[in-house]
């Protein structure tokens, strides 16, 4: 069983950044691929960032590419989401999550559906002002 919980949310205007963290219960975090979701207001869970197990491969949205920046420290159980140049439409609650099947490739595009993953935090809230 892992747990997850997220930090770093919070209200920031648009231009700002803020760092998201994922502390990761389980002494197996390291062989699990990681990724990050967003849920805006009556729209569904998509995805935003993965990283792989041993945090070499990394994958982004088009719409985040270049702004955020995905990074996991495997010594701290933690995965982290820089977030740069926000924009109001990145107002949402951020959702960190875990794959179990150890050392898992981004061999297709799994890690960009939900159903991908087998753990999730309970959420963090990101707002940006215009």
């Amino acid at each position: 069983q892992v747990q997850l919980v997220e930090s770093g949310g919070g209200l920031v205007q648009a231009g700002g950044s803020l760092r998201l963290s994922c502390a990761a219960s389980g002494r197996t975090f390291s062989s699990y691929a990681m990724g990050w979701f967003s849920q805006a207001p009556g729209k569904e869970r998509e995805f935003v960032a993965a990283i792989s197990w041993s945090g070499v491969s990394t994958k982004y949205a088009d719409s985040v590419r270049g702004r955020f920046t995905i990074s996991r420290d495997n010594a701290k159980n933690t995965v982290y989401l820089q977030m740069n140049s926000l924009k109001p439409e990145d107002t949402a609650v951020y959702y960190c999550a875990a794959d179990s099947q150890s050392g898992r490739a981004f061999g297709s595009s799994w890690y960009t559906r939900t159903n991908g993953y087998d753990y999730w935090g309970q959420g963090t809230q990101v707002t940006v002002s215009s």
